[in-house]
């Protein structure tokens, strides 16, 4: 399974560095089809995107989370910085199937 990355011209650098194959958006016309193109590769078993162009699938992404396992979408932040009041899917879902909550920073004493 490979990982492969959705995002902004930076984020995309970033995580080439890292290996990841990463698809950079032109234009929001295009956002679409590429999205749908990656979820119907069998070879991707993950994807990254940012919260921003997470928001910008909308219903589409949704709707792919309900119906399908794979590839697992993953949302981080952008160069700008989380969006507030955005869930972390990937806390969620460890919550869920393991019962801790990782996002909830540790009290202090």
């Amino acid at each position: 399974m490979k990982i492969a990355a959705l995002a902004d011209k930076e984020t995309a650098t970033g995580l080439r560095f890292a290996g990841v194959h990463t698809l950079v958006i032109p234009t929001q016309d295009t956002l679409l089809s590429m999205f749908q193109d990656l979820i119907k590769n069998d070879d991707i078993g993950v994807v990254i995107t940012t919260e921003r162009i997470a928001q910008d699938l909308g219903a589409t992404l949704k709707d792919f989370r309900i119906h399908q396992k794979r590839p697992i979408i993953v949302e981080i932040p952008d160069k700008k910085g989380k969006i507030d009041g955005h869930i972390d899917i990937v806390s969620h879902l460890i919550k869920k199937a393991v019962g801790i909550d990782v996002s909830k920073k540790e009290q202090q004493r």
